[in-house]
């Protein structure tokens, strides 16, 4: 399709739309990020015959963070892990409404199943910890309940790290992160903001990070109103304070200094193959990875890639957590 042939077809739908239309649709997109819908934990490890703990530690701030504890006997290595927005450590149950609504348009109206994740990592001989964010899953709400696109959930990562180090059983182990979409860019945020933290973390597995404006671009460019961004980005401002580059990982990409595997869907709807390129670039270290996932425009694939094809990222984690 040609340029003038785009810019008709997207005129034609703002008409069809009608302004009205359009600023109910702007101002759901705000809301829906702005005050993120937390979504039903329905599966647990037991389901999947592993013993667990529920656990719970403060965030870095004092939020309340609920999480499970996945034990390994004879191991000495812990893998923490965290989830993106609307999820939580089970997953999300996109196969039901009213959270089915949230990807139906792309093709994501499937289930997300995390747990079998955890059984991989199980069997591969380590203890996993995986925590609900803030605002999401059972854990509490901080910053009165918004979104921030993993600036304050940043806290949430230290917070693990936190438990961990100060946790008599679990001090003493090689840590590795998995960090989840929403949940890799507050790893991101966190490494810029509190270095410290991370000094003896051994490395990094970080499935599909993703810049708020991006999606939102995406978003507006797939319902026909591109040029409806600016005032949509105003909207999202009026409720959680942050323009859309403060909510983005790719500067802070520059603070990564743990070797750091990153995947995403290339052909992912909901994003541009350059945001999560532009992120891998700025990891100013040597020892970093980026594969792309093929054959889907699906986000959801992504996050299902690991228990789908797990090898390689776990050769990451044996060779970076010996």
């Amino acid at each position: 399709m040609s340029t003038i042939q785009h810019q008709h077809q997207e005129r034609r739908q703002e008409q069809a739309l009608g302004e009205g239309e359009i600023q109910t649709i702007l101002d759901g997109i705000a809301q829906g990020f702005g005050h993120p819908m937390r979504s039903p934990i329905l599966k647990t490890p037991g389901d999947y015959g592993l013993d667990f703990e529920e656990v719970s530690f403060p965030s870095m701030d004092g939020v309340p963070l609920e999480a499970w504890y996945i034990p390994r006997e004879g191991s000495d290595k812990l893998i923490i892990a965290n989830h993106p927005l609307w999820f939580n450590r089970y997953g999300f149950p996109a196969h039901l409404e009213p959270w089915k609504s949230i990807g139906a348009s792309t093709g994501n109206d499937f289930e997300v199943d995390f747990v079998p994740d955890y059984r991989i990592l199980h069997e591969a001989g380590y203890h996993v910890l995986t925590y609900d964010m803030r605002n999401l899953g059972h854990s509490g709400t901080g910053n009165g309940g918004i979104g921030s696109g993993g600036r304050f959930e940043a806290r949430d990562v230290v917070g693990s790290l936190r438990y961990v180090r100060g946790h008599e059983d679990l001090k003493d182990m090689t840590v590795g992160l998995f960090s989840r979409c929403q949940g890799s860019n507050a790893t991101m945020f966190a490494m810029r903001m509190y270095p410290e933290y991370f000094e003896d973390v051994r490395c990094v597995v970080s499935p599909q990070p993703l810049s708020v404006g991006v999606t939102m671009e995406r978003t507006l460019e797939m319902l026909g109103i591109p040029e409806r961004i600016d005032e949509l980005e105003e909207k999202v401002r009026r409720i959680v304070s942050f323009p859309f580059s403060e909510m983005s990982p790719v500067e802070a990409a520059r603070s990564v200094t743990v070797p750091t595997f990153l995947y995403q869907v290339h052909d992912d709807l909901m994003t541009r193959p350059d945001d999560v390129q532009a992120m891998f670039d700025n990891i100013p270290i040597e020892d970093k990875k980026l594969v792309w996932v093929h054959g889907t425009t699906a986000r959801w694939d992504g996050y299902l890639y690991f228990q789908r094809e797990p090898e390689e990222m776990l050769d990451w984690f044996a060779t970076h957590m010996r």
